[in-house]
């Protein structure tokens, strides 16, 4: 057995004998971008208490991996397609790895969103080159099957990621969440030279460099717009990006339709499979992602569990996201794409409805089932679309396929916390101040508490330290009247504590319950234009792949 893998499959008479060895490694490099952002969910209460991060601070540290991730895939997708599929792999583990160790180290915001920045370029790097060198090593007749499993790994690591950062947590601080990244991206560098073939276009021509520096500049830009506008309001900065947006997209679809060998064929969004496709893939992680992000908040915040609790009651997602991927293998070759998406995004929208249950009174019981179908439908409705979105591309150009469904999620994804935590910010701030209204508490208080779940419970907190001082202050005091009027002001904050600490809970449970809705709403109608859009079983998702081309390369074999 050779130790390092040299002989690209297209030289190869018969598929590649450790396939499934190489698809191993394309899921470790998957695991590490997944898990990146959740465990970022589970670690950001200690990392802002440390750090002393305000709400915008957060958000950025959050954001900072998206926009780079997001606006670059495209371009790197292609740059590895020409050169190397393997070769742009390996280079975004190692950028991601060193971006990990530089945000273990980070000591500021500015550090660690800086951090979140590099390691966002280097997932742009190895997010398409996953899904080409999939798409590359495994013949037709077994990539669907390949990509349940890849779509199945990134189920695992919503899970997975709280779970290693909260076991972590419980011991160490949270720069180690970083540090999570390096072994696995370590064994992966060494598994993608060994397990995976190398790969690259026979006939990619020269790259359409004008065509990515427009699309680096409107996603770019669109995915600033959608962070900025909702999260800090409508100003100069996020209006400038939206018009920055438009006018770069439009200047795009003009450049690729005119251009010889375009980075991306727009064209293809003309057909309503291929549109379809992305539209579902969207569409589902707007939803996947908002409700994940305040999911995981209602569990930490709410119901008081700690990191590690939080990543173990995740899990079941994570196993039904498995069981999903596998009722796709079985469903998908007898009722075709269509149907078995649909019932995916239908089953989103109904894990989103069970959710407009939660109240005050809620425990963890009532998240099971929301979370199992939840991960029931990622099984059912993603590697579908996935597959269908890379049968859609010739062999020349499967990193730019892939970078058009990751970046679909991408967008999706952003939009989902822009969109649900924008309004779940409204919402938490209007039920907290009709649930305080008639109270003495000092409006900059409860501007305070308005901010976050985790402000609100710091102010009830803040509240009774208070009463508990004062409490102290009547045990040591000799005169009779002034510790009466001590412990009457005591027993007055603490029952005032304690109605904060119900009102904070009670609100952000009814904004996680308006919040849902919306989210079911968008993603209902949502589902209803995909499934019109989606193929029936008998036909393609758009075009095939240039055929002359296959037989050509078929004949050079």
């Amino acid at each position: 057995m050779r130790l390092v893998m040299n002989e690209p499959t297209e030289r190869t008479d018969r598929p590649y004998a450790r396939r499934w060895w190489a698809l191993l490694v394309l899921c470790l490099s998957l695991l590490i971008i997944v898990m990146a952002n959740t465990a970022l969910t589970v670690a950001a209460p200690d990392m802002t208490a440390d750090l002393g991060l305000n709400s915008a601070d957060l958000q950025w540290v959050i954001d900072g991996y998206t926009v780079p991730y997001a606006a670059l895939m495209l371009l790197l997708g292609a740059i590895g397609d020409k050169y190397s599929r393997r070769g742009a792999l390996v280079l975004g583990l190692v950028v991601f790895a060193g971006g990990s160790v530089f945000g273990y180290l980070a000591d500021s915001s500015t550090t660690v969103i800086a951090a979140r920045a590099v390691m966002g370029a280097g997932a742009a790097m190895i997010m398409p080159a996953t899904l080409s060198l999939l798409a590359s090593t495994f013949p037709r007749a077994e990539r669907a099957k390949a990509i349940t499993l890849w779509t199945a790994t990134a189920g695992l690591a919503i899970a997975a990621g709280p779970l290693v950062a909260g076991a972590l947590l419980a011991d160490h601080g949270w720069s180690s969440t970083f540090l999570i990244n390096v072994p696995i991206a370590v064994l992966a560098i060494l598994g993608a030279f060994v397990l995976v073939p190398p790969s690259k276009s026979a006939d990619r021509g020269r790259i359409d460099y004008g065509g990515g520096l427009l699309s680096v500049v409107w996603i770019a830009a669109l995915i600033y717009m959608i962070i900025e506008g909702p999260h800090f309001g409508w100003g100069v900065k996020a209006v400038m990006a939206a018009v920055v947006a438009g006018a770069a997209l439009v200047a795009f679809v003009v450049w690729e339709l005119r251009h010889p060998r375009p980075l991306l064929d727009v064209r293809r969004f003309t057909h309503r499979g291929f549109a379809g496709s992305n539209l579902a893939v969207a569409l589902f992680f707007l939803a996947v992602f908002g409700a994940f992000y305040y999911l995981t908040q209602h569990l930490q915040f709410v119901l008081g569990y700690d990191a590690l609790d939080t990543g173990l009651r995740m899990l079941p997602l994570a196993g039904a996201v498995f069981a999903g991927a596998a009722l796709t293998g079985f469903l998908t070759p007898r009722v075709g794409m269509k149907w078995t998406v649909t019932a995916g995004m239908v089953g989103g929208t109904a894990a989103l409805a069970l959710l407009t249950r939660v109240d005050a009174g809620s425990s963890y019981v009532d998240f099971v089932a929301p979370l199992v179908v939840l991960g029931l439908s990622i099984g059912l409705a993603l590697s579908p679309c996935t597959d269908a979105i890379m049968g859609a591309f010739p062999e020349s150009e499967l990193g730019v396929g892939g970078a058009v469904n990751d970046t679909s999620l991408e967008l999706g994804g952003s939009l989902g916390i822009a969109i649900l935590g924008s309004l779940l910010a409204t919402s938490y701030s209007g039920h907290l101040s009709d649930a305080t209204a008639g109270s003495k508490l000092p409006a900059s208080s409860l501007s305070t508490a308005q901010d976050s779940v985790g402000a609100g419970y710091a102010v009830a907190q803040g509240i009774g330290a208070k009463a508990r001082q004062l409490a102290e202050q009547a045990a040591h005091t000799s005169d009779p009247q002034q510790a009466e009027r001590l412990r009457a002001q005591a027993e007055q904050l603490g029952g005032g504590a304690r109605k904060m600490t119900d009102a904070v809970g009670s609100a952000f449970s009814d904004a996680v319950a308006h919040t849902s809705l919306i989210g079911a709403v968008i993603l209902g109608i949502g589902t209803v234009v995909a499934a019109l859009l989606l193929p029936g079983k008998e036909k393609t998702v758009a075009e095939p792949a240039d055929e002359s081309k296959e037989l050509e390369s078929a004949g050079a074999r």
